[in-house]
């Protein structure tokens, strides 16, 4: 890693002006770019307190060894600037938007001799008009629902020449879902007349078409052609159900692109609904993982940037508002940039009330489940935990393959109810039943180290003792029989019967060492896990920590730590373990707390269970009088019998003797307790 020192520009070499710089690797790779209104000025702040940047940049700075910068007119140059340059270059740090797959449209080739309606995808093609974009299967389903309708040409220019030379239509003008031009069954102007109709209907204008085929209908049905009359019921069943498909969500002549997304600390989902017309006519989605500490804001602009980017490229149709959930940074700039683009006028928007508003938060929650659903699929893919587990196997060095992994994590609040957690995963996936909670008092709960010690401490030493029950029941003569006997007795006990289960064979709760532990941490946490494994004397664990910053793997006593690509399965599955661990030591964390907020003066009654507290207070009401009930008045209480409602007088008995805690002298202005 570079020294920023080694490549910081002199004092006064970067002009004051806006621009657009690039950070190289030292093989020449360009690793980041950013724009600036003061290019001295954030330049400077990258070079000023290395230390002190946000953990990403921190790494970026460190990773490159070069920095050059270039000046244009206006903030309006550098925003096209920067997304020419992060197009050409796919700098690792910057946030790249990427599509999982690429959109269908539908298109009417009007460019041709006779237009063609076909689902297209990639760049666009001159003379074709487009409509969507939709998803792949409701595409179909529109298609050939309109063809019924709009008998236009969807046939492959070989097929149509073959058709012409022949004489012969094909399959779709035998069962009339082609108007057969190919065969002269219409001319080539009623056949682009057809098309522009078709196209007229994508475009919204539905009604002409219904109240035309209403009137032929009853047409027909007045000549008594029930047959003519039934087709044409059925064409305008089908364009109704391609019209109510594409139902009204925002007011008629309404263009706007929606935009929402979900974000955790790792990825964040975006969802867009292409509205046209007031009408829901596509929708997109994209996964992007977080490289750089950006803000919302940051991320909503460099999302429209590269999007209507390559829309602009690829001569797309950009709408008239863009609605996203918060104003992205260099509103302004971005709102010119993508007028420029469009031609006209395009509005950046946050909806705070109404339809849009609503629409809003409609494609977030399609945002939410995205995101969901590709953590979901990723966790459990087979192959993508395989590959992960063997990634690990290689990143890390292991002799052995990782078949089962413990990650520990401590949670806290400002030192008060520290707990611990041990989530366990087997093959890639989690083993719930092995997972196990650990309270923390004492002086291990100082810090986060000495509770890490202490866990791993407690955990291991129940292994190894564990271990030690098992060699020496083995070492007893005929311990088989035993064991099995004892197996037997606890599966085929009499009804009602309590069967022993402290047989080491059947008590097997940390006898199952693993592979690998991993700690929710840095540096300080690996040591303070390996030290308590080496006092134990276990030397066939081994232990790594994953820190948030950086996501960096730690080995004990290293001074580097491993760097997993950002895009390896082997870091996602740790991520993914230690997202579970935190989850699983706040949820105890919680319910400690909350039971350490609802403490009642009877959980000290010696022999007081919990429904019996309960029984006292649903029969008394309240504390205050079951401390004033005699002993033959508590025993009215289901399950408080003489003996106990002795010990509960004599309980409340002496409290009330040694008297109301003394009270201290507080100096209200200083907060001094002062001596009595």
């Amino acid at each position: 890693m570079a020294d920023p020192a080694s490549y910081r520009p002199q004092a006064g070499e970067i002009p004051t002006n806006p621009g657009v710089y690039r950070f190289r690797d030292p093989h020449g790779r360009v690793i980041y770019v950013g724009k600036a209104k003061n290019l001295r000025s954030r330049l400077n702040s990258y070079f000023a307190n290395p230390a002190g940047l946000l953990p990403k940049t921190h790494a970026m700075v460190h990773a490159a060894s070069s920095v050059e910068w270039t000046v244009v007119g206006s903030e309006l140059e550098s925003l096209q600037l920067e997304y020419t340059w992060i197009k050409e270059f796919k700098p690792r740090f910057n946030v790249m938007f990427r599509d999982d797959k690429s959109y269908p449209y539908l298109a009417v080739t009007m460019g041709e001799k006779y237009p063609r309606v076909q689902v297209l995808r990639g760049e666009r093609r001159k003379g074709t008009r487009y409509f969507g974009p939709y998803t792949a299967g409701a595409i179909r389903d529109t298609m050939d629902t309109l063809l019924r309708v709009f008998p236009v040409r969807s046939c492959s220019a070989g097929v149509l020449k073959r058709a012409e030379a022949s004489g012969r239509p094909c399959l779709l003008g035998y069962i009339d879902k082609c108007s057969a031009p190919c065969v002269g069954r219409i001319s080539a102007e009623d056949h682009r007349a057809l098309a522009e109709d078709f196209c007229t209907f994508m475009g919204g204008e539905a009604k002409p078409f219904v109240t035309r085929l209403e009137k032929e209908m009853a047409a027909a049905v007045a000549e008594l052609d029930y047959e003519r009359a039934a087709r044409i019921r059925d064409d305008i069943v089908a364009l109704k159900k391609v019209f109510e498909r594409n139902a009204v969500v925002l007011a008629e002549g309404t263009d706007a692109d929606v935009f929402a997304l979900h974000e955790d600390e790792l990825e964040a989902a975006v969802q867009v609904f292409h509205v046209r017309g007031g009408r829901i006519r596509g929708q997109r989605g994209w996964v992007v993982e977080k490289v750089e500490d950006f803000t919302t804001p940051d991320l909503v602009e460099h999302l429209l940037q590269q999007v209507y980017g390559e829309e602009a490229e690829s001569q797309g149709r950009l709408p008239r508002e863009v609605l996203v959930p918060t104003e992205p940074s260099n509103a302004a700039e971005l709102a010119e940039w993508l007028s420029g683009l469009r031609g006209a006028r395009v509005d950046i928007r946050v909806p705070q009330r109404g339809d849009k508003a609503a629409l809003l938060s409609t494609v977030r929650d399609n945002a939410e489940h995205a995101l969901k659903l590709h953590k979901s699929r990723r966790a459990g893919d087979l192959t993508m935990r395989s590959q992960a587990l063997q990634e690990l196997q290689e990143a890390l060095d292991l002799p052995m393959a990782l078949m089962r992994i413990e990650c520990f994590d401590i949670s806290h609040v400002q030192g008060t109810n520290v707990v611990g957690s041990m989530v366990v995963v087997e093959d890639g996936l989690p083993k719930k039943s092995d997972y196990r909670k650990f309270s923390i008092s004492g002086a291990a709960a100082n810090d986060d180290t000495a509770a890490m010690h202490d866990v791993l401490t407690r955990r291991f030493r129940n292994y190894l003792q564990e271990k030690a029950e098992h060699a020496d029941a083995a070492a007893q003569p005929g311990h088989l029989a035993a064991l099995t006997a004892a197996a037997d007795a606890a599966v085929a006990g009499p009804a009602g019967a309590r069967t022993d289960t402290t047989t080491p064979a059947l008590r097997a709760r940390f006898a199952y060492p693993p592979n690998l532990v991993v700690v929710d941490g840095g540096k300080p946490q690996v040591n303070a896990a390996a030290r308590a494994l080496a006092e134990l004397g276990v030397d066939d664990v081994y232990v790594v920590g994953l820190a948030k910053r950086l996501e960096e793997v730690w080995l004990p006593d290293s001074d580097f730590p491993v760097i997993l690509p950002r895009a390896s399965a082997g870091l996602y599955l740790l991520q993914r373990i230690r997202d579970e661990a935190h989850r699983f030591a706040i949820s105890f964390h919680r319910q400690k707390r909350g039971k350490a907020m609802t403490v009642s003066a009877l959980d000290s009654v010696p022999g007081l269970g919990a429904s019996k507290r309960k029984a006292l207070l649903a029969q008394f009401g309240s504390v205050k009088s079951i401390k004033a009930a005699t002993a033959a008045e508590l025993t009215v209480a289901k399950g408080i019998g003489p003996s106990l409602a002795e010990a509960i007088v004599r309980h409340f008995g002496q409290e009330d003797a040694a008297g109301p805690p003394a009270l201290q002298a507080i100096n209200m202005t200083t907060g001094e307790i002062l001596e009595t």
